[in-house]
């Protein structure tokens, strides 16, 4: 069997639903199969990465999500002669579901909030910790649900970290800041100005730009101009080294946070899309995470209380970690997969 992805990249779409994609493909090649990616929207870091993994991308010229765009994907598919279609991205739409439904190919859905008023995939899968039945309520008869963190689709990367430790500091010294692989309001520049508002003397750590952000130039002034010791990693492969490395965590409240929990790395979150609120929302009411608020209420003085409360709390650090690790196990992507070839 193999599996043909039909979802998008740009600045203002980010990445965060290819790199999931990416996560199943890594684990469906692992397992002998075959995966391609249709996209009709891509930026030169995510063609490169997925070229790197030998990945094919073809090219969707309709709009996405419109009727041509299914008509279009039906047609790689059956040129790929794929057996399963997996869609991603917030434009795809009932009817979208439908059309891949009557060409004859089972369809794996990625949803974040149940934002399509109904659900005739095969397969509807939502990874996030506020995932829950009742936002399918409108489903076919045939669609399976796979909810929440015990689906998590991570990337090959994060596998190797299952049986490690983390060791929590009573004091955090290293900082992660990550927004996500485009931020196209360039809230990583925010954070970096609320740290600076923290006078710790010791405090250093790794700003994570994505491939796709526009807006490295201004960052790495910044860095250069502050009085903490900060390293910009720019396009990174290896996340999960950066996240063990560190002691908490500033990020936006989408995937990311997943691979986070996995990692046991402690978090302040903002959400800067409207999807990501009440993932946030969830984190921090089972304690895994502190909520800060979203992208155009939180303020940099809010950033640096909120920063500096985790950073002086090594036992609230380390409640936090473990709750992190016990949501994410690290299997989901290999359930994912045994669902999908049954």
């Amino acid at each position: 069997m193999k599996l043909l992805f039909r979802t998008d990249a740009s600045i203002a779409i980010g990445t965060g639903h290819v790199m999931r994609c990416l996560a199943l493909a890594q684990a469906w090649y692992d397992a002998g199969r075959g995966a391609a990616f249709a996209m009709a929207d891509t930026t030169p870091a995510i063609q490169a990465r997925l070229g790197a993994e030998s990945f094919e991308v073809l090219s969707v010229s309709s709009q996405s999500g419109t009727a041509e765009d299914a008509s279009e994907t039906i047609a790689l598919a059956r040129e790929q002669q794929a057996t399963w279609i997996v869609v991603d991205g917030y434009l795809f739409n009932a009817e979208y579901q439908c059309l891949l439904k009557a060409a004859g190919f089972k369809v794996l859905f990625l949803d974040d909030y149940g934002h399509t008023q109904r659900y005739s995939a095969d397969v509807v899968l939502n990874q996030n910790v506020s995932a829950n039945e009742a936002m399918y309520a409108e489903r076919e008869a045939h669609t399976r649900l796979l909810l929440g963190p015990r689906y998590c689709l991570l990337r090959r990367e994060f596998l190797a970290w299952r049986d490690w430790k983390r060791e929590i500091p009573e004091t955090a010294h290293n900082i992660l800041v990550t927004m996500g692989g485009s931020d196209p309001d360039n809230f990583t520049l925010r954070v970096l100005q609320g740290l600076e508002k923290i006078h710790a003397e010791n405090l250093k750590g790794i700003v994570l730009v994505g491939g796709s952000n526009p807006h490295g130039g201004g960052l790495d002034r910044e860095i250069r101009g502050s009085r903490h010791r900060w390293r910009l990693e720019t396009n990174v492969i290896d996340v999960s080294g950066l996240m063990a490395h560190c002691d908490l965590a500033v990020s936006a409240a989408g995937s990311t946070c997943l691979e986070l929990c996995r990692m046991g790395l402690p978090a302040v979150l903002v959400d800067l899309a409207e999807n990501q609120a009440q993932i946030a929302q969830e984190f921090a009411r089972r304690g895994i995470a502190i909520h800060l608020g979203s992208l155009g209420d939180v303020t940099t003085e809010q950033i640096a209380a909120g920063v500096e409360s985790l950073m002086h709390s090594g036992e609230r650090r380390r409640k936090m970690s473990q709750l992190g690790s016990a949501a994410v196990d690290g299997g989901g992507v290999q359930r994912v997969v045994a669902e999908l070839q049954q």
